[in-house]
């Protein structure tokens, strides 16, 4: 066999590897989000539209050239209700991020957690996953208690907490978030249900 063949041959062999690979990876994704929705308290109706609402509002304001250049914006839903957090470059860029983000439909509410400044740092934002990682880890070991039903966003250290939780639950997540290392701050804003 000459070496073009040898070569072909592996890369064959390789090509396969990584699409078959790539399937295993959609089909184990597909059923941990079907898990997902499983143990969740929105409707499927709702898991669907907070994903719409996220996109939407992630190409909107991409569309914006000033704000696309100058901020970091990350647009979370849950339940309809609306965190947006990040950085503008100033009041006015502020309150046309906000008002973009109102004005998607289904939002029922906004929560506007922008700050004035120059975006973060890769550095920063690196810190802010890890500490959502460990969150999430962290809610992962409560008894009783099905983590899934917690959306976690870090910014700058500061952990925002939404989902669909009793009184008691919440008072568990948050606890539990507040003993992680890193961890400036903790805001809820839970959803609560009987």
């Amino acid at each position: 066999m000459n070496t073009f063949n040898q070569t072909s041959n592996v890369f064959m062999i390789l090509l396969a590897f990584f699409t078959l690979n790539g399937c295993a990876a959609a089909v184990v994704g597909g059923a941990a989000t079907g898990a997902s929705v499983a143990h969740d308290r929105r409707t499927t109706g709702t898991v669907i539209e907070d994903q719409s609402i996220e996109l939407k509002a992630g190409q909107t304001l991409r569309e914006d050239q000033e704000i696309n250049d100058s901020a970091h914006i990350n647009v979370t839903s849950y339940n309809l209700v609306v965190l947006v957090s990040g950085e503008a470059p100033n009041e006015a860029a502020r309150e046309r991020i906000i008002n973009i983000v109102r004005d998607i439909p289904k939002v029922t509410h906004v929560y506007n957690e922008l700050t004035i400044g120059t975006p973060t740092t890769l550095t920063s934002r690196s810190s802010d996953t890890l500490i959502t990682s460990k969150v999430k880890t962290k809610l992962f070991s409560l008894e009783n208690f099905e983590a899934t039903r917690v959306k976690v966003v870090t910014e700058k250290g500061v952990v925002y907490l939404m989902g669909l939780l009793t009184k008691d639950e919440s008072d568990r997540v948050t606890e539990a978030a507040r003993r992680v290392g890193g961890v400036q701050k903790v805001v809820k804003l839970f959803q609560y249900v009987k």
